[in-house]
Order: C-alpha cells, then structure tokens, then sequence
C-alpha cells in the first residue's frame, strides 16, 4: 500500500472537487439547449427575413420617387426659365468658336504658325458672315469658326474697325446648309434693371449662357489695345469671361442688343462687370464692314497734334488740354470754315517730326470735350461723310464756334 503525505491527500481532493464541479455544469448547459429548441428556430427565421423586409422598403422608396418627382414639361417651368430656354434655343445655333492661329518665331528665328486667340461671333448673314471683335482676329494668320453642329471651316476677314472694336469674317460653308442667323435689336429703348442674356465661349466651353441685367447705360470707355475711346457701351453684369468676346448680347425676345467685348476685372475674370458695344453702333459698323470693307465715317481735313505742358509752354499758350491744327487741306472743309493752321514749323519728339504751332485749338466738337486725339476720333465715330458738326475753337485766349459739314474719306466698294 502507497502511502500519501498530508499536503498531498490535500491537493488531490481540491482538484476531485473542481473535477466534479466542471462535469456538473457542462451537464446542465447541455440539458438546457435541448429544453429550447424551438426559441433557436425563431431567431433563424428572423434573420432570414430582415433582407426580404429590407427590399420591399427599397422598392417603396422607389415608387414614392418615380411618383413624386415626375419627368418635368413645358408647364412646370417659370416663366423666366421658358424666356431663358426659348432665346437659348433659338439663338445659341447662331454662335459660333472662334479661333486663330499666329505667326511666331522659333529659337532659330525661323517662322511657325502658333495657336493665337479664341472668342466668339454671330452668324449675321446666311451666307456667312460672322460679327466679331476685332481683338479676337487681331493679328491672326488663319482663322477657324466652328459651328454648334461641330464642323469647322477657315475664314477670312471682310473688314474691321478699331474706333468701334468689331470686324466681319467670312467662311464658305456648303450649298446645302441652312445657317442660323442673329438678328439685331434696338439698344435706343434699352432701360437699366432690363434683363439680358449672353451667350458665348468662355474659356473653350462653347455656347455658354449667362444671364443678368444691365446695370448702367451710355458708358465711354477706352480700348487699350487701341488706345481709342468706344461710347454708349452697354454695362451689364451678366458673367462675361475670356471668350466671351465678340459674342451676342441678348433681350428676353433673343434680339442682340449688344456684342460683349471688355470686362473690368483685377483678376482677369468676371467681376460682375462687362460691357457690349450697342447694336446700334454695330449695325452701322457691320453695314460699312460689308459694303466698303472700312467704316465710312465723316472726317475733317486737318492734322492735329494733342497738346501737352510742354507744347504749352514753349507755344506760350494759355491752355494745354486740346487739339493744336498744325496743318489744314488746301480748299477743304476745314480751311473753307475758316479754321486756322499753325505757321511756326519747329521739330517735336523722338523722331524729330514736323509741326507747325500758332494754329487754332479744338476743344469741343459738338458736346464732347477734346483732350486727346482718343477723344478727338470718339467724337467722329458715329458721323457720317455730309453730317454737319460744330467745332469749338480756342484762338488767341477767346472760344469761337464754327460749324463743318464733314467731308467723305476715299473709299473702296467691297463686292458682296
């Protein structure tokens, strides 16, 4: 017989105890799952039925979508939409893209054709003839216009206008096609809080439409490129942004009133203020373009020199904002009104040029006051050869008026 210390008689009953206690609760958990089985079976059923519930809201959320929200018509929309959808309808077939292609030069100093510029234009004619800004084709080589069916054709330059900012092109496009057309509103009526629309290219996403108001009228301002002064622009806040140029502004009717050509902005971008030359101006620019290939305005026979504080000075004149007349046609209007030319020949300027001071000083014509020469051409800009025009004369420290009938320039009949 093996004989057990008492430490270990201790530890073996110890670990019996546990031994029993472990079997009698395995024991009961085995008894209890199979008291319960039909609990278990319920919790399946549950489960499987959770994604058939899921589905069936799904397809009510469905339903109450498609019956709630149904495919909008004509009469859903405000009258305001229906005016915007009805002028883009009609008249975004009549924009087109425009884009040029410049000479440049290569390291080599060897010349390459570069991509230029891009705007947009107006069909005006249907055969043809596109109404753009003459910044947009400005120095371009080959010119591209693309229409809203996506075919593209090379055009070629009728005539343009720097005082006014607008050319005509024209591209040959085939017999068969049947060409959209804009056609010119009346800007006299226009009113300020009047809603307008524009439609262009800005920044190459053709046929773009904007829309806001006019915001001021009668607004002059000056074409740095030209350095020339264009009256009557139209002020809008309609989104005017690069590429924009040269496209239509609308009316309500899908009249263009104006066609967009500048925007004041810091930043190069809209800045909610944009201007559009008036269709009244373009109307009888685009007529001369056609026919003439150059704006036939009324002109005065004289050359002039802007004077400055030097001039006035070495001159000792009493003024120094205006026109000097250096020089008067023999027997023309100028000279028959009885305007007076310079006498003093004295060299001016960097290139040591000729003219002549002790003439008379323009500083009106009609209401505009003339400072500069940008002045002096914006005051002749909507004058016709035949139209009589008073011209304020500033002459040995008194004014005197005169009045000219101006005078047609030479002129060169374009075929249409």
């Amino acid at each position: 017989m093996k004989l057990y210390t008492k430490s270990q008689v201790i530890i073996y009953t110890v670990a019996g105890v546990v031994l029993a206690a472990s079997l009698s609760t395995g024991l009961s958990l085995s008894l209890l799952n199979k008291s319960e089985p039909e609990k278990t079976a319920e919790k399946t059923e549950i489960s499987e039925a959770v994604p058939e519930a899921a589905e069936e809201v799904f397809e009510f959320q469905k339903t109450n979508i498609s019956t709630a929200i149904p495919a909008a018509n004509a009469s859903d929309y405000t009258l305001d939409e229906k005016q915007n959808i009805s002028v883009y309808e009609k008249c975004s077939p009549a924009v087109v893209n425009i884009n040029t292609q410049v000479t440049g030069v290569n390291w080599f100093l060897e010349p390459i054709v570069q991509d230029g510029g891009s705007g947009s234009g107006s069909i005006i004619d249907r055969r043809g003839y596109v109404l753009t800004n003459v910044h947009v084709i400005k120095g371009a080589t080959k010119i591209y216009v693309s229409l809203s069916d996506g075919t593209q054709y090379e055009a070629q330059i009728v005539g343009q206008d720097a005082d006014s900012d607008l050319a005509v092109i024209k591209f040959n496009p085939p017999k068969d096609t049947e060409l959209q057309t804009i056609a010119f509103g009346d800007s006299t009526k226009l009113k300020v809080g009047q809603k307008v629309i524009a439609i262009g290219n800005p920044y190459g996403f053709d046929r773009t439409m904007t829309t806001g108001i006019i915001s001021a009228l009668g607004r002059p301002l000056k074409d740095s490129s030209t350095n020339r002064i264009i009256r009557n622009m139209i002020q809008t806040d309609t989104a005017i942004n690069p590429g924009n140029s040269g496209g239509p502004l609308l009316d309500t009717n899908g009249n263009m009133i104006g066609i967009n050509t500048m925007i004041y902005s810091n930043s190069g971008s809209s800045a909610g203020i944009g201007f559009s030359v008036p269709a009244e101006t373009a109307v009888r620019v685009a007529s001369d373009l056609l026919k003439y290939g150059k704006v036939r305005r009324g002109t005065l026979e004289l050359s002039v020199v802007q004077l400055n504080n030097t001039i006035a000075e070495y001159a000792r004149l009493d003024i120094n904002r205006g026109l000097l007349v250096s020089r008067t046609t023999k027997n023309g209007n100028a000279e028959k009104a009885g305007i007076v030319q310079g006498t003093q020949a004295v060299r001016y300027g960097y290139s040591n040029s000729i003219i002549y001071l002790g003439g008379d000083i323009i500083t009106k014509i009609d209401s505009i006051e003339i400072a500069t020469i940008a002045d002096y051409y914006s005051a002749l800009e909507s004058k016709r050869p035949g139209d009589t025009v008073t011209v304020t004369l500033h002459r040995n420290g008194k004014d005197r008026e005169v009045k000219i009938v101006l005078a047609a320039p030479a002129e060169k009949v374009n075929s249409l």
